[in-house]
């Protein structure tokens, strides 16, 4: 694995180059892996496409395709990526023109596990233990070891399916609750063989997929890996066995860890904090029961936490301590200050979502501005729509009149 060099003497800047395991990214930020709700039939859509294309030409070092299922039973919706022949094609458009602007390209590895839903995973959702998931709401079955070893080369499968599509970069997802977190916290993992109990065994499922992926990468391309600093609520994953799962995975190989947190079933907003505004998403789901549902009990099951700039700094600076590994930034940057800082602090490039669906020309206005702030207000309006519609900024495609009130509603104001 590549590392990268920090001289004591000079402060790094976010417009030097970085490289990350095989691959050199001509700056230091990179567009985080959050659905774009683009896709359709669980292939990438020509929008998709186009959408990528923009980060490129506004200046990202490297964007990241959001949530490509490892296998169909890893999928929730059907305008999730699904990684099988199939999307080679739409997909080596989408680098293509990626790297014409002169970016790199980065594809997400995932799997829903409990999070799945059987008319579109094929079956009855998967897990690490049978406990029920409110937020599906999914009974899930639990994995038995063929289930895990079917997972871990799914996800060596991906990798190749991605070189082959021209991606520089995979990000493993094994953050957020979705299938290897839902391993690693003992809150869903409530297993008594050797994927469960210590945090050793608990993480040791994720252990043998980023094998699986490093292997297949071939060191072709880097192999990232997002992982969680806390779960976000009592019970789940803490510090402590986050930096467990750091240190394993330095070991293992991987290229760069994302460090992010919160668990989607639990604790959804402490991934990117504000509040999410429930009006909005109950109007645009299809479903009645969950619109309905979601209109009255939304905010009692979605809990608010506060913003600010770079909110996991903390947890983030003691991995830091802990691994010598390359480290990507997450939570928070969203000024040319937020970016120095972090770099400043020894993580080698930062990763952004909500300031580039706001400005996808972000990174070229700090060009110009270095001290520029994103315009982004972090009402995550955004994120209310991903699972039925895709994400947009009501700056720029502006909603009808009655969604508008609604998320002044869910703003207060």
């Amino acid at each position: 694995m590549m590392k990268t060099e920090h001289d004591p003497d000079r402060r790094p800047s976010v417009f030097d180059p970085v490289k990350i395991g095989p691959v050199t990214l001509r700056n230091r930020t990179i567009r985080a892996a959050a659905f774009e709700g683009m896709g359709r039939d669980h292939l990438p859509t020509q929008e998709l496409v186009d959408f990528h294309g923009a980060l490129a030409k506004g200046g990202v070092g490297m964007t990241t395709v959001a949530y490509a299922a490892v296998e169909q039973r890893g999928l929730s919706f059907g305008h999730q990526l699904w990684m099988r022949p199939e999307v080679v094609a739409p997909l080596r458009a989408l680098t293509d023109q990626v790297h014409a602007a002169g970016a790199r390209a980065s594809i997400q590895l995932a799997h829903c596990g409990n999070m799945a839903h059987a008319k579109v995973a094929g079956g009855r959702p998967q897990s690490a233990s049978a406990r029920f998931n409110l937020y599906g709401p999914t009974l899930p079955q639990a994995m038995d070891e063929s289930d895990i070893a079917r997972v871990v080369e799914a996800h060596a499968d991906a990798v190749s399916i991605a070189r082959d599509a021209g991606f520089d970069a995979v990000e493993v997802h094994a953050g957020h609750g979705y299938l290897l977190s839902q391993f690693a916290s003992p809150w869903t993992n409530r297993r008594t063989d050797r994927y469960g109990g210590s945090v050793h065994n608990r993480i040791r499922f994720a252990r043998e997929a980023i094998a699986a992926a490093k292997r297949a990468a071939r060191d072709d391309i880097a192999v990232l890996v997002k992982t969680n600093l806390r779960d976000g609520f009592e019970g789940g994953m803490e510090l402590d066995d986050a930096i467990v799962l750091a240190r394993a995975l330095e070991e293992e190989g991987a290229d760069a860890l994302v460090l992010t947190g919160g668990f989607v079933s639990r604790a959804p907003m402490y991934v990117m904090r504000g509040s999410m505004p429930t009006r909005v998403m109950a109007d645009v789901m299809t479903d009645p029961m969950l619109s309905v549902g979601i209109a009255l009990f939304g905010q009692m099951l979605v809990k608010p936490y506060a913003y600010e700039s770079r909110y996991f700094r903390a947890d983030a600076l003691a991995v830091r301590a802990a691994v010598k590994m390359p480290l990507v930034y997450l939570g928070g940057v969203d000024s040319g200050a937020a970016i120095d800082e972090a770099l400043s602090e020894g993580f080698e490039a930062v990763a952004m979502a909500r300031a580039l669906i706001r400005e996808p020309d972000f990174v070229n206005k700090l060009a110009r501005e270095r001290g520029y702030r994103s315009l982004c207000d972090h009402c995550n309006y955004c994120a209310a729509q991903i699972y039925t519609k895709k994400a947009s900024c009501h700056y720029l495609e502006p909603p009808t009149d009655r969604v508008r009130a609604l998320l002044r509603k869910d703003m207060g104001r």
